[in-house]
């Protein structure tokens, strides 16, 4: 969600990192979120499920890799 809604707010994601056990925004506006982006117009819970699934896991990967750590890389990948 956290993601999601600094991409919507057009921030730079580059320099963002997930603080664990940090808590933004309403469970309303998470789902909206989720619906919005989730790329299936009328998504079941299971497919939600799936979707916030799979994009934590490429998210947390890619916090976890030294090719997309800014301070390492500077500007060679900026934005990719």
């Amino acid at each position: 969600f956290q993601y999601l809604k600094r991409f919507d707010q057009r921030c730079d994601l580059d320099v963002f990192w997930y603080e664990a056990h940090s808590v933004e925004g309403s469970p309303a506006e998470c789902l909206q979120l989720l619906l919005l982006h989730c790329g299936i117009a009328d998504p079941s819970w299971a497919e939600l499920r799936n979707f916030t699934w799979f994009l934590n896991i490429q998210l947390r990967d890619c916090e976890a890799s030294v090719f997309c750590n800014p301070d390492f890389v500077q500007d060679t990948l900026k934005g990719f």
